[in-house]
């Protein structure tokens, strides 16, 4: 089943701190697993950050009902019910929403501190409303996912405006940077126009040539697609150089005959790398892009205050 949302953890936090006892925040996240019978491969679903879905969800969940005053941290990684916590499951667990949460002043102050907007004086002037979807950390994820999809249609756009030759040369740069070879190994990488038989590069993945990855660099149209057809050529003139590895990178698509058909050779590994793939390894590999801002996510380091979560 999917991961519930952040505030579906509200009931079962809840729920496990009702006994009137301290438990820890690994206690409240095995029993919210529990709960919904998350499976163990369900439990490892992770967040780009590296950190698992479940606890950032049931993190923010215990964070949103300490700050409405429900619960409370006793110390370290130890919760308990509060006072106001048993008032607010007297009538059923699931009537905690997040709308039920904003009745609580502390919890309002909490939100516009962490999502208000602010003036020029720095004063907070607005409320933003919470997510009803998704943690903070969630949201800075799908911030970021947006803006590197922006950023890979322009990286597309820039692509097209150069020549041939020098999107090669691009190619022959992503590939060094992807530890393909080195440098000063791959000077004449790009082939000449003049009998290239159709192959626009060679990288040496090592000093001595023994290990060569031919190339196919070819810039199309986004909304175009390469077909099976450019497929069997590249292969063919694999086979006229005596190759067995090729790499074939466009600005376009592929089809999915021309996938299928890469992936059943036996004799010969074909890669094939649309624009798409393109733009991310590009991005990933800092060519052709440059990093303006850095937002740093911290959170409590549990084994400085030996917490048992």
């Amino acid at each position: 089943m999917p991961i519930p949302k952040y505030y579906e953890f509200f009931a079962p936090v809840m729920e496990c701190l009702a006994d009137g006892k301290t438990h820890t925040a690994k206690e409240t996240r095995e029993y919210c697993a529990s709960y919904y019978k998350l499976s163990d491969k369900e439990q490892s679903e992770k967040l780009q950050s590296g950190h698992t879905i479940l606890l950032n969800r049931v993190g923010w969940a215990r964070t949103y009902l300490s700050k409405a005053g429900l619960i409370q941290k006793v110390n370290g990684g130890v919760y308990a019910i509060t006072s106001e916590g048993k008032k607010a499951i007297a009538d059923g667990y699931n009537k905690i929403t997040v709308e039920f949460l904003e009745q609580y002043p502390t919890f309002n102050d909490f939100t516009k501190k962490t999502f208000g907007k602010k003036d020029n004086q720095n004063n907070i002037i607005e409320g933003i409303s919470v997510s009803q979807e998704q943690s903070p950390e969630e949201l800075l994820e799908d911030a970021a996912m947006q803006l590197d999809s922006n950023l890979s249609e322009e990286l597309l756009g820039e692509l097209m405006k150069i020549s041939p030759y020098d999107f090669e040369e691009v190619v022959i740069k992503l590939l060094i940077k992807m530890g393909y070879g080195k440098p000063e190994e791959n000077k004449e990488a790009v082939t000449p126009k003049s009998g290239d038989e159709g192959i626009d590069g060679i990288i040496s993945a090592d000093k001595f040539g023994f290990d060569s990855i031919y190339i196919q660099a070819k810039q199309w149209k986004s909304g175009s697609v390469v077909g099976r057809p450019e497929i069997q050529k590249f292969l063919g003139a694999l086979a006229g150089q005596g190759a067995s590895k090729g790499i074939f990178i466009t600005t376009a698509q592929f089809t999915k005959e021309a996938i299928s058909y890469a992936a059943k050779q036996l004799h010969s590994k074909i890669v094939l790398v649309d624009g798409n793939q393109l733009a991310k390894l590009m991005i990933e590999y800092d060519l052709g892009v440059s990093t303006v801002a850095v937002y740093k996510v911290k959170r409590i380091d549990t084994d400085f205050f030996n917490e048992d979560i």
